[in-house]
């Protein structure tokens, strides 16, 4: 169980949100382009919380030391920004716990390593995010998780000490990131992990398997 709680800060992509058909949707178009066939939605998932570093990687190999990755990966963004959410869902269970994080009384909010540009689109064309206390983007601070600086302008933005907040994310930088900014922090189970991911190993305080299941967390 969680004390003194006063916010609950959540990644966005694989967390909250299920943007991994869009953004393998956007690799195919490129693939497409250059005569390639498209690659199926489950081999760009597990990789998709790396955005277009994960997607690039899968659809063509490419590694960030790759001479053209820069041109590719901007390719990718324009790609990516023609349907940010053509098909991306708000994962099962995650309306009702953020319905009912709010009717507690608990303030909310999102701290993602996504651009700005993609992410502000994104959370004001889907109705979750209505009362979202903050919306904390990659590129909002100088440094981006597994840095610390992103989850503690998340805080001062929702009104709240570090360590009266919680940091919800499905990859290791995430509960690196909350630890170091002195947050309680909870892995997820549901959103992109790799298949040789083990959750109790990065430290969270707590580990969820559903969204729901943060609630019991939660005194």
């Amino acid at each position: 169980m969680f004390t003194n709680v006063k916010a609950v800060l959540f990644d966005l992509d694989g967390t909250l949100i299920d943007s991994a058909p869009d953004l393998g949707a956007a690799a195919n178009r490129m693939r497409i382009k250059r005569g390639l066939s498209v690659l199926p939605l489950d081999q760009y998932r597990p990789l998709a919380g790396a955005g277009a570093r994960g997607m690039l990687s899968i659809g063509f190999g490419l590694t960030p030391d790759a001479d053209n990755f820069n041109a590719m990966r901007e390719e990718f963004f324009a790609e990516f920004e023609r349907d940010l959410i053509a098909n991306t869902v708000v994962f099962d269970q995650v309306d009702e716990l953020i319905q009912t994080i709010e009717q507690r009384g608990y303030l909310w909010g999102v701290v993602t390593n996504k651009a700005e540009r993609f992410t502000l689109p994104t959370t004001q064309q889907m109705p979750l995010f209505r009362n979202a206390s903050c919306i904390v983007s990659g590129d909002t601070t100088p440094h981006a998780k597994p840095h610390p600086m992103p989850l503690l302008e998340a805080a001062k933005r929702a009104g709240a000490l570090p360590e009266e907040c919680i940091y919800v994310g499905d990859d290791e930088r995430d509960i690196v990131a909350g630890l170091a900014a002195g947050m309680q922090t909870v892995a997820v189970q549901y959103g992109y992990l790799g298949a040789n991911a083990d959750t109790r190993s990065w430290g969270a305080q707590a580990t969820i398997a559903q969204p729901l299941q943060l609630l019991s967390l939660l005194t």
